[in-house]
């Protein structure tokens, strides 16, 4: 039988680079967080218009990290004080109980690492589509994606070396590297994740680029050639 364990604070962890236009939603649905104890830290990949401003009043730490998101967490998270992790998009908007959410997962040592499902906005049949598709895949895989907002203890993420320096596929590896730690806790609870990459190049064109992307991926394309291929074609 699993041991009990009781897990105290989490630090909301949110890499940005120009998210003006949705760091302060994102960052309000995070306050009741705050004033239940957790944290919340801000790395900014250098951004050129005011989301570190626009951050500072809603979040305890704001710091400039070099840029690339891998990077930003681990840069997040090397100043971080509690003792589970969340790393959340700065695009994003969770419910205001994810912590008591992700603490309830972790009340036995069963389970060291999760994630929520996904939601996107608006009424489109084939973003719905695609949002039950990616949560139905993580769900059999046992791998998350960033939209899904990966946590883990602070152990867990000690024990991989946290995120890959790599320029892409990130949250793949450490779901990779987690999964030999212990099986996700795939929270049915959704974020709700912007959906500006989906009509940026269109719904149909950004999904078979996104599943070749991980195929590749997966038959060992490296993640420099994968990057320079995926900002080629966004």
């Amino acid at each position: 039988m699993a041991a009990a364990v009781e897990y105290r604070q989490i630090s909301v962890i949110v890499p940005a680079l120009n998210e003006s236009a949705h760091i302060a939603a994102t960052l309000a649905r995070l306050q009741s967080m705050r004033r239940r104890g957790h944290e919340v830290i801000v790395t900014d990949g250098g951004s050129s218009d005011a989301t570190a401003l626009l951050a500072g009043p809603s979040a305890d730490q704001v710091i400039v990290a070099e840029r690339g998101r891998a990077r930003q967490m681990n840069a997040g998270a090397a100043i971080a004080s509690g003792d589970i992790y969340w790393f959340l998009h700065a695009d994003t908007l969770a419910p205001e109980d994810a912590d008591k959410r992700i603490l309830a997962a972790f009340v036995t040592e069963k389970f060291q690492w999760g994630r929520f499902d996904v939601a996107l906005p608006g009424n489109d049949v084939l973003l719905r589509l695609v949002a039950r598709l990616m949560n139905l895949r993580s769900r059999l895989s046992g791998v998350a994606t960033g939209d899904q907002g990966l946590f883990m203890t602070r152990s867990a993420f000690e024990r991989i070396g946290g995120f890959e320096d790599i320029p892409i596929m990130e949250d793949i590896a450490a779901s990779r590297a987690l999964k030999r730690i212990s099986r996700p806790v795939a929270l049915r609870t959704a974020l709700l994740t912007s959906d500006r990459r989906w009509y940026r190049h269109g719904i149909i064109r950004t999904i078979t680029t996104m599943w070749a992307l991980r195929l590749a991926y997966f038959m060992g394309v490296p993640p420099w050639r994968l990057a320079r291929y995926y900002s080629s074609h966004s």
